[in-house]
């Protein structure tokens, strides 16, 4: 599910890739096919995921979390909240963002020729893209894991961040929400 959510939010940099490996083969200098690239991004979600899988498990064994894998914990629903919004506001955040925001700049600066180049050039993608939104993904648990609706919405904000003119600026917004809404949830549960 990690990878049906993330490789969307791809889809400028893979473009960007394609278009660069269409220009080679047609002036005769063929480069490691697209596959290999998106093959590399994909890797890096796939170990988040069974970091993501883990958490999964020690909360489900804790039973802290619902049938629809959302949280049952108030405390922990918004201590995600917090965290989710106060790392929007980092600059770890902004660095990698503007990585994944960027891919003719990427690939400018981070260019390895050949088939392990390609699939190094994607694990390095994958892990700023991973530096971007890791944090987010953990507002899973808070909607539930399994509710189509709430991943398509991180989905979209993810794909809004990356590509929109504003979108970083949006990312902080969000952020400051983020950060109030979990402040008022984690006040109310400690104070009733």
């Amino acid at each position: 599910m990690m990878v049906g959510m993330m490789v969307p939010t791809a889809v400028p940099m893979t473009l960007v890739y394609a278009a660069v490996a269409r220009k080679a083969h047609a002036q005769q200098t063929p480069i490691a096919p697209t596959a290999l690239f998106v093959t590399g991004y994909i890797t890096m979600w796939a170990i988040f995921s069974m970091v993501a899988t883990t958490a999964q498990w020690t909360l489900d064994q804790a039973a802290l979390l619902s049938p629809m894998l959302v949280t049952t914990s108030p405390t922990i629903g918004a201590t995600l909240l917090i965290a989710a919004g106060l790392y929007q506001l980092t600059p770890l955040k902004h660095a990698c963002l503007a990585k994944c925001r960027g891919p003719i700049h990427f690939l400018a600066q981070h260019w390895r020729p050949g088939r392990n180049g390609a699939l190094r050039m994607g694990v390095e993608h994958g892990l700023y893209c991973l530096g971007c939104c890791w944090i987010l993904m953990g507002l899973l648990f808070l909607g539930g894991v399994m509710n189509l609706l709430w991943i398509a919405t991180i989905t979209l904000f993810v794909l809004l961040e990356k590509m929109i003119p504003l979108g970083a600026q949006g990312g902080r917004l969000a952020g400051v929400a983020m950060t109030t809404l979990g402040s008022v949830i984690l006040a109310r549960t400690l104070y009733n």
